[in-house]
């Protein structure tokens, strides 16, 4: 059976400068890195940076979407470092709030703040 959401990988081509912008963005150091891979603790939960992009193309066919505790904050602090947005922060019903941003290799990063839900 489905567990829940464990990892999500970035497939992103130049790893050092993708390195550099998750660094600077979510503001965290990887706790894995290696040449073929690094990974960073989110939350408990698993980003992980694949140098290795062949056979993927830009696109948004899906949006995995990462708990936040304030989008407009969060917003506020990416548009300081002038990161793209993908979807400006929206009410998608009673206190859930959902937008996205791009980061530099084409990969569209979803943001949720939903206060209705908690790990258990």
């Amino acid at each position: 059976m489905i567990q829940g959401l464990r990892t999500i990988v970035y497939y992103v081509g130049d790893l050092e400068a993708a390195k550099e912008w998750y660094k600077k963005v979510f503001n965290i150091e990887p706790y894995f890195d290696e040449p073929y891979y690094v990974g960073y603790n989110v939350g408990g939960y698993e980003l992980g940076l694949n140098p290795n992009d062949d056979g993927y193309s830009n696109g948004n066919h899906s949006i995995t979407y990462w708990g936040i505790n304030d989008i407009q904050k969060t917003f506020a602090h990416f548009e300081e470092l002038e990161v793209e947005i993908h979807e400006a922060p929206k009410n998608v019903g009673g206190p859930i709030w959902v937008g996205s941003i791009f980061d530099p290799f084409g990969n569209v990063i979803g943001l949720i703040e939903n206060p209705e839900f908690t790990l258990k």
